[in-house]
């Protein structure tokens, strides 16, 4: 239990994320409701892989006097990244440019315009091309493009290592070393191709836009896989190593459209309370009930299709056959009360 109340189930210090939607079964808890969101009209994905290779690297700290390497047990990367310099080129950046064939992207004064993506920040391209031939035929128009991915920044390598003293005791140590894959000045450019399916252009209130997700991931080995070749331990114990870093960079394209949805849920998600407060004061909800038709009824428990019964009949008598201008029987209930 900690502080605020709450219990961290985690292990080692961590944590787990609270669960804000659940459902108990019950469909009667399940109602409709409209989102507006972006749909995915079609999306690719592949994979850019590049290699760097690295002689002499020296490592630190240094070998214990008197110790010997028994083994390597792991080699482990990570990338460099300060949160408070983000344009410090040591921080492994990729940037990426996109060029596209079939179709364009819409520019004005100031260059390509971009719209607000999921991110939050302007990441996605409007694009714009002449769908009329294939609309004839329902189906979507394809577009062509080209990707490079310009990488630059540095990583570390860490080298997870069993020791042996002079008395044959082992023991593990581990040391490290930056790496740099390239220069902003000089990066590393992978290049790749990819093609998608684009929707109508003049059938939609809104133009389709061009969304990329990306990332980036490192291995490293021993250059020959022989740590008697690869390393090195100069006579005050300090260690250096001919590496490859191998570097695989996941790119997905994706064609997307604003779109209003009917979606069935359970209600508004809300994170459970950390603090415990008084029944005295009334704190104020995050979101405003609805107010269309089916909402109300769902929170006064009537039906909003129920027909209104006319005045003077018992929607629940016998049909009446003898021509009678009540005309109870138009209005037949599904079941009596």
């Amino acid at each position: 239990m900690n502080c605020l109340g709450t219990s961290n189930t985690g292990s080692g210090g961590c944590c787990n994320a609270n669960t804000l939607c659940s459902f108990n079964g019950n469909l009667e808890d399940v109602v409709s409701t409209p989102i507006y969101v972006q749909s995915v009209y079609d999306a690719v994905r592949f994979h850019m892989n590049g290699m760097k290779t690295v002689q002499n690297l020296r490592f630190t700290p240094a070998l214990p006097c008197g110790c010997t390497i028994s083994r390597v047990k792991e080699i482990r990367c990570k990338k460099i990244f300060d949160p408070s310099q983000a344009k410090d080129c040591d921080n492994l950046t990729i940037d990426m440019e996109t060029g596209i064939s079939g179709a364009t992207f819409l520019n004005d004064c100031r260059g390509i315009v971009e719209t607000i993506g999921p991110d939050g920040v302007p990441s996605e391209k409007i694009i714009f091309a002449d769908t009329s031939h294939c609309d004839e035929e329902g189906c979507g128009t394809p577009i062509f493009g080209t990707q490079n991915v310009r990488m630059w920044g540095n990583i570390i390598v860490y080298l997870d290592l069993c020791i042996c003293d002079s008395c044959g005791r082992e023991s593990s140590m581990t040391c490290c070393a930056e790496v740099n894959i390239a220069s902003p000045s000089h990066p590393l450019v992978l290049t790749n191709f990819f093609e998608l399916c684009m929707p109508s252009t003049g059938s939609s209130a809104f133009l389709p836009r061009l969304t990329e997700l990306c990332n980036s991931g490192f291995t490293c080995r021993l250059a020959t896989n022989n740590a008697g070749r690869d390393l090195c331990i100069s006579p005050n114990g300090e260690i250096s190593a001919n590496l490859i870093v191998g570097i695989c960079v996941t790119m997905e394209k994706k064609i997307t459209v604003p779109v209003q949805l009917c979606v069935l849920c359970t209600g508004f998600a809300e994170a459970p309370l950390q603090e415990n407060t008084s029944d005295l004061i009334s704190c104020p909800g995050l979101f405003p009930e609805r107010t269309d038709a089916g909402s109300q009824a769902s929170r006064t428990g009537s039906d909003p299709d129920a027909r209104p019964a006319l005045p003077g009949c018992d929607p629940c008598s016998i049909q009446q056959s003898d021509g009678s201008s009540c005309r109870c029987g138009d209005f037949p209930p599904q079941s009596c009360r």
